[in-house]
């Protein structure tokens, strides 16, 4: 029985082994989120899944790692007791009897790798817990890097060949009968066989010896040859990563030489809140509204890189493109503290070539998102809580540039805060793509809604230009189901995409109305992408 757990749990192990990469390869999901030929719609809303689909392979490997060393202990024990003195060869203990628990566990290849082994997915799995990451990401992202170790000691792992298999079955199939053996050993000898031989014991069979019945089958004598042969099972660890592996790390190397480049910084601005809005040039950059990019500062740490939505994205007419980072860790104040120590907190935008000396900065991307599905669709809802506004701002932006080329002919913005003075980040931003609406004849275009949780009184949007907010500035927080009753009111047999940037309490309230029905015939999809 430990013998059948072990080898099924390796085999689930293998596959999960394979699939736990793929979700992680992040140019190839951009290039067929992107692809509208490759992948449709239902296909793409799929990719938005594979975090939790990463997740998933990931807890199903320590699930079935727990269950692979406990059937495994199990085996040591039987393969100590259970010594077969006829094959010597086939067994993984030395003797009957031995303690093979430590033999197996700290000698023998597979032993020793699988005990690290399962060190380091311990790490790994107690540091991806929520606690861990919100409380230190830098723990989080080390040992999660810890998987190139995990999975270089998965492939000496399966070398061990513990288990074997016989090679020589035809010179010697099972349950054969060798001639030249004694039969001192401990051989059952049939009783047909003693009556006609009483007085055997120790020669060898004479070369003209008819043998019994019992051994006569199927009209041919099962005779041995020769003696077994036996041999380590090839692994198939190395059919199952393999491929992944290899996919993965060309996709690491490709990423590498195209962010080898360090960008040009135009410009750094302090916004309220402790938010940090940096824009920035590179050559060949392009990317779509509701992407993201992996932003590494070697001044800050030389390992370590943090992911940031594109609050700006490259058009045809300008090159320049931003992400706004909330001060929340100590890479973001040191990067904060490296980048305001040059501009000394100046929001002037000057010139490239007469550009401060900003540290170097490197991007790897962009990458996709389930934000880029927004522009694709006739209605979109697009909820926003505090910083989880950064992927509705560029396709904001790209919405300024020009409208009519997309598929979006009407807007929701939903963004919820705590704090008055976070409106003030894109606050301009709104109150420019109102007016320009507004003067093309369109004021329906985009449904603004800005909500206030907390407050200790009348709070405003500080600035004249900012009246338009103002009349749209509601204090607590909204009604979701009124919300969406009005919504699908309007649009009565449309499909609407829902997008939420926010917490998991409202992204689940969300989901929940989503997938109720209404009396209009409307339909709701969602999308979602968390930051908590």
């Amino acid at each position: 029985l430990g013998l059948c757990v072990s080898r099924a749990s390796a085999s689930v192990l293998n596959l999960n082994c394979c699939l736990v990469l793929l979700p992680m390869c992040r140019v190839l999901l951009a290039f067929l989120r992107g692809s509208q030929k490759v992948a449709s719609r239902k296909t793409r809303r799929l990719l938005d899944k594979c975090k939790t689909f990463h997740v998933t392979c990931g807890v199903t490997i320590c699930i079935f790692s727990v269950l692979h060393v406990a059937a495994h202990l199990v085996n040591a024990l039987n393969f100590s007791e259970n010594y077969n003195e006829d094959f010597p060869s086939i067994n993984a203990a030395n003797y009957r009897g031995e303690v093979s628990q430590l033999y197996l566990m700290s000698v023998l290849v597979p032993g020793l790798t699988g005990v690290i082994m399962v060190l380091v997915l311990f790490l790994m799995c107690t540091a991806s817990t929520y606690a861990i990451r919100v409380s230190n990401y830098d723990i989080f992202w080390y040992t999660h890097n810890l998987f190139f170790v995990f999975y270089i000691l998965l492939m000496l792992h399966v070398s061990g060949g513990v288990l074997k298999y016989q090679t020589n079955l035809e010179e010697h199939p099972p349950g054969c009968f060798n001639p030249n053996k004694t039969l001192q050993e401990n051989i059952t000898v049939p009783k047909a066989f003693e009556e006609s031989f009483p007085d055997y014991t120790t020669e060898p069979f004479p070369e003209d010896l008819s043998l019994p019945e019992p051994f006569v089958q199927n009209n041919f004598m099962r005779i041995c040859s020769e003696e077994p042969k036996f041999q380590s099972h090839f692994p198939e660890t190395w059919f199952w990563i393999s491929g992944p592996l290899c996919l993965y790390c060309v996709e690491r190397l490709y990423r590498y030489i195209r962010s080898n480049k360090p960008v040009t910084i135009t410009s750094v601005i302090s916004h309220p809140s402790n938010v940090l809005e940096v824009r920035m040039i590179k050559d060949d950059f392009k990317a779509r509204p509701g992407q993201y990019v992996i932003l590494h500062c070697p001044r800050v740490s030389a390992l370590e890189s943090h992911p940031f939505t594109l609050t700006m994205c490259p058009t045809d007419t300008k090159a320049t493109f931003g992400v706004h980072l909330k001060v929340v860790g100590d890479w973001t104040e040191r990067f904060r503290d490296l980048l305001l120590l040059h501009s000394n907190q100046d929001t002037e935008i000057l010139p490239i070539f007469q550009q401060r000396r900003y540290p170097k900065l490197y991007v790897d991307g962009p990458f996709g998102s389930p934000f880029e599905e927004s522009l694709n669709y006739e209605v979109s809802l697009c909820v926003a809580g505090g910083i989880g506004v950064t992927p509705f701002a560029s396709v904001l932006n790209t919405l300024l540039d020009g409208w009519k080329c997309y598929k979006l002919r009407r807007l929701y913005f939903i963004w919820v805060c705590r704090d008055i003075e976070s409106f003030r980040w894109f606050a301009d931003l709104l109150c420019t793509l109102r007016n320009k609406l507004w003067q093309e004849n369109r004021p329906d275009y985009i449904n603004i809604q800005l909500y206030l949780s907390q407050t200790d009184g009348i709070q405003k949007i500080i600035g004249e230009k900012y009246q338009a907010l103002n009349s749209r500035l509601l204090i607590g927080r909204p009604r979701w189901k009124l919300l969406f009753d009005e919504i699908a009111k309007c649009n009565r047999r449309k499909t609407i995409g829902v997008f939420c940037c926010g917490p998991n309490k409202i992204s689940k309230i969300l989901h929940k109305l989503s997938n109720s029905s209404n009396s209009y015939g409307t339909r709701f999809e969602y999308n979602k992408e968390s930051f908590s």
